[in-house]
């Protein structure tokens, strides 16, 4: 929680941001002195504030996982190593397919992408972009250069060409709304300079900001920014397993039964327009589901 405290000492009075967090018998505290009078950008400090405390809290869990993935790729034997990515790819393909209304289960998923087993009485179009979201993963991973908007076409191309040939590729040209969100995108006579302050966002900060941070960064401008009709939840978790590998993190999945979390999340965010809302629950998610490593 974050407050304003004012002291007294005798006819002076000051100004001080506080923020307190309590984690089981422990609590934290943090203090910022802010002067005799509250700034004009108070706003902007606390962000600053409550962004500082937690970069300095999630770092000794980033660096370990980071260190900790890194050795136990060092020590186990490549065969394994695929093993463990292609289980990695499965999971992730039914979750974040799950999520925008895939009606294929988890071994359905594991069954069509190992073994070429279509699930009987499925529509074809859950089947067919599963199966691409394989490809695009797998390419994804070994793509050598940085973001472009190129590249997010393509792929977004391979993802629907077969299902919804119409809008693949294609920036949208309509308006959209999002089923249940109170948040509205962008109109379309936005997105391209929406899309072209993305980019230079993303080559001037790419190495500026913490990896994790800036794959979730990325994650929420793209979904925020709605480029397509349809797909913007899927290219935005694959843009944001992009960004881990190419800065030598584990991936993240984002699991199916914890989406609630992660719309709300994403929905503060967008209506308030604080990034750092989900970047916050999108860290402690990231810790969370790295503990192997932590």
């Amino acid at each position: 929680m974050v407050r304003i405290r004012k002291r007294t000492i005798g006819t002076e009075t000051y100004y001080y941001l506080e923020h307190s967090l309590r984690e089981g018998s422990k609590v934290e505290k943090k203090e910022l002195y802010l002067g005799k009078a509250l700034p004009h950008n108070i706003q902007e400090i606390t962000l600053n504030f409550i962004r500082e405390f937690y970069t300095q809290k999630w770092h000794d869990s980033i660096v370990q996982i980071k260190q900790q993935y890194a050795q136990s790729l060092k020590n186990m034997p490549k065969s394994l190593v695929q093993k463990e990515l292609n289980s990695f790819m499965i999971k992730f393909t039914y979750d974040t397919q799950k999520i925008e209304g895939s009606t294929l289960t988890l071994r359905e998923t594991a069954q069509l992408l190992d073994d070429n087993i279509t699930p009987k009485e499925k529509p074809t179009r859950d089947v067919k972009e599963a199966e691409a979201h394989k490809a695009i993963f797998y390419e994804m991973l070994k793509y050598p250069k940085e973001l472009s908007l190129g590249v997010i076409l393509n792929w977004h191309r391979k993802l629907f060409i077969a299902t919804k040939p119409d809008i693949a590729g294609k920036i949208r040209k309509t308006g959209v709304a999002i089923a249940g969100s109170k948040f509205l995108p962008p109109t379309p006579i936005e997105i391209d300079l929406l899309l072209q302050d993305f980019f230079i966002w993303y080559k001037q900060h790419n190495a500026k900001i913490p990896p994790v941070e800036l794959a979730a960064l990325v994650h929420l401008r793209i979904v925020t920014i709605h480029p397509f009709n349809d797909g913007n939840g899927r290219m935005s978790r694959l843009l944001m397993n992009f960004v881990l590998h190419k800065h030598q993190y584990p991936l993240l999945d984002i699991p199916y039964e914890h989406r609630s979390g992660y719309y709300r999340a994403l929905e503060r965010s967008q209506l308030t327009k604080n990034e750092f809302i989900f970047v916050q629950w999108f860290m402690a998610r990231y810790i969370k589901e790295q503990q192997r490593y932590n």
